[in-house]
């Protein structure tokens, strides 16, 4: 790998920048798994616990923007340090709270470093490596986001339910002290505005803008159906509630693979892995919705939906890095704001389609949602600035006498 992606400290660098991904991505989610746990504890309701989450998500949406601008002048390795920093001090206070609000208050400032943290790694991790093989290291960064799924959340679900939901933050702030250390010790300290990924390597300004809005239609479709996945397994396909489990470690099994291999075909072309990407979520949403009866189909369905959308996560950084009309980071801020917007908008859609329509109907919004984005990203290269050239110059025919002489 060495040999193929760049120097050891660069290579060092990445896993320390994926680890941290792994952390952030863990401790975000972290209280669904452990939501009677920490009512119970905290002597609160199960909803209240649930906004633990989603004003979790909002704040990343609501900030992201704004605080990239403050200190998008800010030497990486040094913002990174704090963002870490924080990380570790907030999760720290999260472990130890002793009520309800207090929690919500370390959750919200571990929120607010997470914000600035996406729109700030990105770039970090792609400056280490060489243009051609930036993508294939992207799809490593990504990878921690997938393992966080696959791997973090149920093991700190475990480990609270073994011990006290407090152990599995502590654990989490520790991890994150290591990536702390980690990082200072071994991220160049590359002046801002002179990072090999600190501006887009072909700047497009109406395609980055089709990403954006690719990306904000795809998230929506796909947490549209994807946040009441297990209601849907039971109620629709009639898995077993002990099933659950195993079949969300499926889907991201098949979503850790969707890393990889975009991580192989995004460097060759960005465009079409993205439109295929996004074609196959709109298959495996209507597939869930009209075969959802079928438990075969259904495993199928939920697998190729945790293969595309992990995929598509993967796919985004090295098409923003490459697209980016100004700041890399703005741009990649930008994209966090967009994607996290989906999560909040799909969760939200998926909740009012509910009463009315049942869970099954979740599937088929989020098929036609993407289907949306589909279209969208289909025509992206009919958006490119840089189809407006100007005309060739008219030739003038030369003049009689000059032709003479």
């Amino acid at each position: 790998m060495r040999e193929r992606l760049g120097s050891k400290s660069a290579i060092v660098s990445l896993i320390a920048l994926t680890l941290a991904v792994f952390v952030y991505v863990t401790t975000e989610s972290l209280p669904i798994g452990l939501l009677p746990l920490i009512a119970k504890d905290l002597g609160t309701s199960a909803s209240a616990v649930g906004l633990l989450v989603t004003g979790y998500a909002l704040i990343i949406v609501v900030v992201t923007l704004p605080l990239t601008r403050l200190t998008r002048r800010l030497p990486r390795r040094r913002l990174l340090c704090v963002l870490l920093a924080i990380f570790v001090v907030a999760t720290c206070v999260s472990a130890v709270a002793w009520d309800y609000w207090l929690l919500m208050g370390a959750r919200m400032v571990t929120a607010l470093s997470q914000a600035l943290f996406w729109a700030v790694v990105m770039p970090a991790a792609a400056g280490l490596f060489r243009a051609e093989v930036r993508g294939r290291a992207l799809s490593i960064l990504y990878a921690g986001a997938s393992a966080a799924t696959l791997a973090g959340i149920p093991a700190g679900t475990w480990l609270g339910q073994q011990t006290n939901w407090r152990v599995a933050f502590l654990a989490l702030s520790g991890l994150g002290l290591l990536v702390l250390v980690t990082v200072a010790a071994v991220l160049p300290g590359t002046p801002p505005g002179q990072g090999a990924a600190d501006r887009g390597t072909a700047p497009d300004r109406g395609r980055y803008l089709s990403i954006v809005a690719t990306t904000a239609l795809t998230v929506t479709g796909a947490f549209t159906a994807l946040t009441y996945i297990s209601p849907f397994l039971t109620g629709v396909s009639g898995f077993a509630e002990s099933s659950v489990g195993p079949l969300l470690l499926a889907r991201g099994i098949a979503g850790l693979a969707g890393v990889f291999v975009v991580g192989y075909l995004i460097d060759r072309d960005g465009w079409l892995t993205m439109t295929g990407l996004v074609g196959l979520q709109v298959l495996a949403l209507a597939g869930q919705y009209a075969f959802g009866a079928w438990q075969v189909t259904t495993v199928i369905t939920i697998s190729l939906s945790g293969f595309t959308l992990a995929g598509l996560t993967a796919a985004l950084g090295a098409r923003v890095l490459m697209y980016a009309p100004g700041e890399s980071v703005m741009a990649s801020a930008a994209t966090s704001a967009a994607f996290n917007a989906g999560i909040t908008a799909g969760a939200f859609l998926g909740s009012t389609l509910l009463p009315g329509w049942g869970v099954r109907s979740t599937a088929l919004f989020g098929a036609l949602i993407s289907l949306v984005a589909f279209a969208v990203v289909l025509a992206e290269p009919l958006f490119s600035s840089r189809r407006k050239v100007a005309p060739p110059a008219v030739c003038r025919p030369v003049p009689e006498h000059a032709r003479a002489s």
